[in-house]
């Protein structure tokens, strides 16, 4: 568990970040389907819903990768001396 808090507030590599960023504009899209006020074929729904949950399995992942493992505890220990411990999620 505390692997996963490291690498959650890791920085991430560039191309993650857009892909992160893709995945929560799907996920999000798919919501706006699936809450729409209109009558809406079953089959759209259902993909829907898949999108949903494949947004936010992949924004996930994309949160957990690091630019280099090996280096994941320096990363961590040199934010905190340099006072820049972020709260949010990307660590950035």
């Amino acid at each position: 568990m505390n692997n996963l808090k490291k690498r959650w507030n890791a920085p991430t590599p560039k191309f993650w970040k857009k892909v992160q960023k893709v995945a929560i504009a799907v996920g999000a899209a798919a919501g706006v389907v699936i809450a729409a006020p209109i009558a809406l074929p079953a089959t759209v729904v259902t993909v829907a819903g898949y999108l949903v949950t494949a947004g936010t399995v992949a924004a996930t992942l994309s949160q957990l990768t690091v630019e280099d493992y090996k280096d994941l505890d320096e990363v961590i220990t040199k934010k905190k001396k340099n006072g820049k411990e972020s709260k949010s999620p990307s660590g950035n």
